[in-house]
């Protein structure tokens, strides 16, 4: 799911960002460019994880920046097909959940903070449990939830936004950035990767808990 991309890149360090130590200049340079960037062949790119190599600094007549040609490598968030993932519930309507994925930073200060940092995680109505229905949510009007009916007599297992779910990755897909866009439609994402949870051990983690429970001797 996260791997480390060796890349190659040339780039100009402002003059206001001259009084810091390079490394540290270049590594802010970079995450502006790449930060959040989505490659259709590496994913999506998160922090940059070390500098290799620096060469250069010349400075242009006329420009105040110094250009760098600068090896560094990156960190990639790219699930793979068949991977399971544990996400955060976010929202669902009548064509399925979406998922936020969430990563733990331990910041300089040891201050543990939990960041969500992917949002485009689908789940599509075809993929959830079924026998299942579709139903206004009692505690917020202006969302659906999902309930899977399971048993005998039949049991609801409800998915709201308590739930940290289970997926199993699907597919990946890498949308054209969009010519034209209407005022009022969805941010464009430019990767989206589509969940499964139709199977045993998947969807809520709440769901299979008391099954963890059971003494297999028994």
């Amino acid at each position: 799911m996260f791997s480390l991309t060796e890349l190659e890149h040339t780039l100009r360090v402002p003059p206001h960002l001259l009084n810091l130590p390079l490394e540290d200049a270049i590594k802010s340079v970079l995450q502006n460019v790449f930060l959040d960037k989505v490659h259709a062949k590496l994913g999506l790119f998160v922090s940059v994880y070390d500098i290799k190599s620096v060469e250069g600094g010349f400075v242009l007549p006329g420009d105040g920046a110094a250009t760098y040609k600068v090896g560094f490598r990156m960190v990639m968030f790219r699930p793979f097909v068949g991977e399971v993932i544990a996400a955060k519930f976010k929202e669902s309507d009548s064509n399925g959940l979406r998922c936020e994925y969430y990563i733990v930073l331990n910041f300089l200060t040891g201050d543990l903070i939990t960041l969500g940092f992917f949002e485009d995680i689908y789940v599509p109505a075809p993929l959830i449990p079924t026998p299942n229905r579709c139903e206004p949510d009692p505690y917020n009007r202006k969302q659906m939830r999902w309930v899977w009916e399971f048993g005998e007599p039949k049991e609801d297992y409800i998915i709201d936004d308590s739930c940290q779910i289970k997926f199993r990755v699907e597919s990946i897909s890498y949308p054209p950035v969009p010519i034209e866009r209407a005022e009022d439609a969805k941010p464009f994402a430019p990767m989206v990767v589509t969940g499964n949870i139709d199977d045993d051990g998947l969807g809520p983690v709440s769901w299979w808990e008391s099954f963890d429970q059971i003494d297999p001797e028994e």
